[in-house]
């Protein structure tokens, strides 16, 4: 049987206490356990699954086990199963590649159906962003990290878990895409090479929009809004959105 489907789902926040955090990871297990191995090409995390997700040399955070299994259950099933490292879920050394999973950096592009695919979290991308892209590096500084290391896990992950909540997806507000002026459209507009479909998480924002002289721009929203995933068909060419 042809594997005909490529999954796309982003910015879960496995962990984040806001609306049910259980009830938000029992439906991403649902949703990983309803991908059919047998017709699956391919699945790709394009960041923020985790809330905040930060690993040890010899420790990695507790619980998510029915996610991780599911994650790995694929894996076996042919599935490849590619991970972007989003704003909160930054820090992975190794464990995700010990499950079988690919960890990418974006812009990552790749070929499905015939149609050409540039896919990513989407912090970062784009003119503009000083103030935010200073953090991001500092957050991907190699010293920092170890520094960061140095600290117990205790305190390590309820400053991490603090300063989600602080932040303005922690106070749950909502954020509308702006099409054109957005920095990520003009990082898709200024994109060397021909594009069908550009695929990006991070702005908590479904979207649908037509990029000029190129192809598509969608977004994913969060699952904290809704459960939502897109899926690519090579045997009919079509891109739904769920």
């Amino acid at each position: 049987m042809p594997r005909t489907l490529t999954y796309f789902v982003s910015d879960v926040h496995l962990g984040l206490r806001v609306g049910d955090s259980a009830a938000r990871e029992a439906a991403f297990v649902r949703f990983l356990a309803g991908i059919d191995p047998e017709k699956t090409s391919a699945l790709y995390l394009l960041g923020d699954i985790w809330d905040f997700w930060y690993e040890y040399r010899d420790v990695v955070p507790r619980g998510y086990v029915d996610v991780l299994a599911a994650l790995r259950k694929l894996v076996a099933g042919g599935v490849e199963v590619y991970f972007f490292r989003g704003n909160h879920d930054i820090w992975t050394f190794g464990y995700f590649e010990e499950l079988g999973l690919r960890v990418l950096e974006q812009p990552y592009e790749f070929t499905a159906g015939g149609r050409r695919f540039c896919v990513g979290h989407g912090d970062g991308l784009g003119p503009g962003m000083r103030g935010y892209k200073l953090l991001r590096g500092m957050f991907r500084n190699r010293l920092l990290q170890r520094l960061f290391s140095g600290l117990h896990p205790w305190l390590a992950f309820r400053l991490g878990e603090g300063w989600s909540r602080r932040s303005r997806l922690g106070k749950n507000l909502r954020y509308q895409f702006q099409g054109p002026t957005e920095p990520l459209y003009k990082f898709c507009e200024q994109y060397p090479a021909p594009v069908d479909y550009f695929i990006f998480g991070h702005y908590h924002s479904e979207a649908d929009v037509t990029v000029k002289g190129c192809g598509s721009l969608l977004l994913l929203g969060d699952w904290i809004t809704r459960p939502n995933w897109l899926l690519w068909d090579t045997a009919s060419n079509e891109l739904h959105r769920f």
